[in-house]
């Protein structure tokens, strides 16, 4: 078995994170404001390289391609052009959300892409702090996650989502979709949802410690609660209702591979029944 540390402590890391959530939603805000729209928004995720995170392509008018990187190893962020490096700037500058947004915006206005953004999702005119140290132990936390989450997805059949990373609330999650249909409405507007299962990671916040979760929609609370689950998960019914295993259970462990996959397995094994046609028919 291999000694290598899969999740290190990210003790240290909220300054850090706090620019990184800033400075991800700046880079997400040019597929979302020029990209083509997905309908479950997949446009704006990012994705996970062994370097950073990676945006969507977006179509310029000259019919090449741009994408932007937050490379966590060079510690900067970097506007492609097919594939090949129009603009870099750096994360170690001190360089507020909103200054970033207005370079990064000027590159995409040069290139063709001039419309409204939505900067309310990032306008913050303070100083950001970043340390290459704890960009590096999350990224390290973040590759593992994602690679470990591909395996867990891979041994599932029927929709699945990608694996993506979610600027808005900072974390790593994919979906498993269920059979089972739900209808809501929606500013008088009847939509058809399909049930649902996400896996996914947390790095934390203020007051809030990382931890990897499994929500189940609909959370059917008789059927679920009580379900037997790996050692260190418990259900966690305020605030969101799912699964719940803090990210200290895994840390530094050397079976944290083995025990995340039996995690995500077993929330599956008991939940996958509760999004079916045949539980919406009639459970049992």
């Amino acid at each position: 078995m291999s000694s290598e540390i899969l999740f290190p402590s990210l003790e240290g890391f909220e300054p850090t994170r706090q620019t990184l959530q800033l400075y991800s939603r700046v880079i997400s805000a040019v597929p979302r404001a020029f990209g083509d729209l997905h309908p479950k928004w997949w446009h704006v995720s990012l994705r996970v390289q062994s370097d950073g995170l990676l945006t969507d392509k977006v179509s310029l008018p000259d019919g090449r391609e741009l994408c932007l990187k937050m490379d966590l190893v060079d510690h900067s962020i970097i506007m492609l052009v097919d594939d090949h490096v129009k603009e870099t700037f750096s994360m170690l500058a001190g360089r507020s959300s909103t200054l970033l947004a207005d370079d990064v915006l000027d590159v995409a206005a040069r290139l063709g892409l001039e419309g409204e953004v939505d900067r309310n999702r990032f306008e913050n005119d303070e100083p950001r702090e970043y340390d290459r140290a704890q960009a590096g132990t999350f990224l390290t936390a973040l590759v593992n996650a994602d690679r470990i989450f591909k395996a867990h997805r891979s041994t599932l059949s029927g929709e699945v989502g990608p694996v993506q990373f979610w600027p808005h609330g900072f974390d790593l999650a994919f979906e498993w979709f269920g059979t089972r249909v739900e209808e809501y409405e929606e500013e008088g507007e009847v939509r058809r949802i399909p049930a649902q299962l996400n896996l996914g990671f947390y790095p934390g916040s203020p007051g809030v410690a990382p931890y990897f979760y499994s929500n189940p929609w609909p959370f059917e609370r008789v059927a679920l609660l009580g379900r037997a689950l790996p050692e260190g998960a418990s259900w966690h019914t305020e605030g969101w209702q799912g699964v719940y295993l803090p990210y200290e259970t895994l840390m530094e462990e050397e079976g944290a591979e083995e025990r995340l996959l039996a995690f995500a397995a077993r929330v599956f094994e008991v939940s996958a029944p509760t999004l079916s046609q045949e539980w919406e028919a009639g459970p049992g």
